[in-house]
């Protein structure tokens, strides 16, 4: 259980290589590979931004505070390896996969009981949703 206000939670964002996938793909909401394919995959399922060729992933992040105006604290970070490791300080909720380095399993309020690319982010994802009570809300 993520012991954190996840009420205030406006913004989830994830890492993918290691994350959503189990670290076979380079594709990510914020990543260090580049391929405009994955950017509409995103998009058509409801991502609202994809950053691409991302080498310093804190400016990917500012830009989301600033373009929506949230504030650090409102945002569910979940990362696995060292390039998450700065954009992890700068948020409020930095999570991360059972199997993340131990540098980021150090940073992190919540490590998920799952493995990357085995439903990390579901876990992190309907706790929220819970929380907030949006999970099966139009059940």
């Amino acid at each position: 259980m993520i012991n954190y206000d996840l009420k205030k939670i406006k913004a989830l964002v994830f890492d993918v290589d290691g994350v959503l996938s189990k670290g076979m793909l380079r594709v990510a909401i914020i990543t260090g590979a580049y391929e405009e394919r994955i950017r509409h995959r995103y998009e058509a399922l409801g991502v609202s931004d994809v950053f691409l060729s991302s080498s310093v992933k804190t400016e990917c992040m500012q830009t989301l505070l600033d373009k929506y105006g949230l504030k650090p604290d409102e945002v569910l970070y979940m990362g696995d390896d060292i390039p998450d490791y700065r954009v992890m300080q700068q948020i409020g909720l930095p999570c991360c996969p059972r199997d993340a380095a131990p540098e980021i399993r150090d940073i992190s309020l919540y490590i998920s009981h799952l493995d990357g690319g085995q439903g990390c982010v579901r876990d992190v994802t309907e706790q929220v949703l819970k929380a907030q009570g949006k999970w099966m809300a139009d059940e």
